[in-house]
């Protein structure tokens, strides 16, 4: 991968297989092994163009570039200072969690449309999301991270439990696991969050935020906790979209394989098939995010003017 005249160029066995203008692009993804010029990486830092490099079979991020980063020192003051508020800390982490719950109340809805044969399960989660709803506007404070991760614990298990109702048998879901993925439901679910998880390092670090220090997630050694902050009532678009990509067999079983100990792999092709179904969306995402983070950093900069 090199850069010349505006362009990103792709050259496979010493032939240019093809040419990107840069100008349009916010980020690359590559899987497996490629070689980028130096040139290309510092035309990428200048315009501020992403980099999510995952390893070839499994998928797990292994480096990335998300561009410049800001000057504005005075706002990450202004974000320190809030997260060691608990009670800003607390207030911000509900409106992330009730907007999660609801987000997933919605998936849910749209899914009993379709699959009035999955009545129970479907209907019995959207009661468990509303009760857990209804526990967070109940409080008049601020709930403290302990108590809203327990919501937002909850909240998971009981649309997991329903989420799983909505794929065949033979696809092996029935909960959600991480590493490794051991069914395709489980493989394009981590690839989705982690594509998204990218997009909101990078969209926190050009509005001019610290993506480590969040208010819901506790800060962590070598974690974007306000990345992962942001994320959280965006993972239903996720869930949403793998459902109805594998339901409308845009990702089908022949898309994936099995290694010996049991972990699933996506295939080249159904690496094709995914990020062509998913950049749509990831594009509604983008928008989103960068709409977040911009009206955080304008909230911490009222905040700061506040006597």
């Amino acid at each position: 991968l090199d850069a010349e005249t505006g362009s990103l160029v792709v050259r496979f066995q010493g032939q240019v297989a093809t040419r990107i203008p840069l100008a349009p692009l916010e980020r690359i993804v590559i899987h497996g092994e490629a070689v980028l010029s130096a040139r290309l990486l510092a035309t990428m830092w200048h315009h501020d163009v992403g980099l999510l490099v995952l390893s070839g079979r499994h998928s797990e991020p292994t480096a990335r570039l998300v561009g410049r980063p800001h000057d504005d020192a005075a706002l990450r003051l202004l974000q320190y200072r809030r997260a060691v508020d608990p009670e800003a800390c607390g207030l911000f982490g509900r409106r992330l969690i009730s907007a999660k719950l609801a987000g997933a109340a919605r998936l849910l809805g749209r899914a009993l449309v379709l699959r009035p044969d999955r009545r129970k399960p479907l209907g019995d989660a959207a009661a468990t999301l509303a009760r857990l709803q209804a526990r967070l506007g109940a409080t008049d404070g601020a709930l403290d991270r302990d108590a809203l991760m327990g919501i937002e614990g909850a909240g998971a298990a009981a649309f997991f439990r329903a989420y799983a109702m909505l794929f065949p048998q033979s696809l092996g879901f029935a909960q959600r696991r991480r590493r490794p993925p051991p069914d395709p439901v489980n493989v394009c679910l981590s690839l989705g969050y982690t594509l998204l998880h990218h997009i909101a390092v990078r969209e926190v670090q050009i509005v001019g935020l610290d993506p480590l220090l969040g208010f819901l997630h506790v800060p962590e050694r070598g974690r974007e906790s306000l990345a992962c902050d942001l994320v959280e009532p965006l993972r239903p678009h996720v869930e949403e979209w793998v459902w109805r990509a594998l339901a409308e067999r845009r990702l089908r079983g022949e898309h994936f394989t099995y290694e010996k100990g049991g972990a699933c792999l996506l295939g080249k092709a159904g690496r094709q098939a995914f990020y062509d179904g998913f950049e749509p969306m990831a594009a509604v995402l983008r928008r989103l995010l960068r709409r977040m983070c911009r009206e955080l950093a304008a909230e911490l900069r009222r905040d700061g003017q506040s006597p």
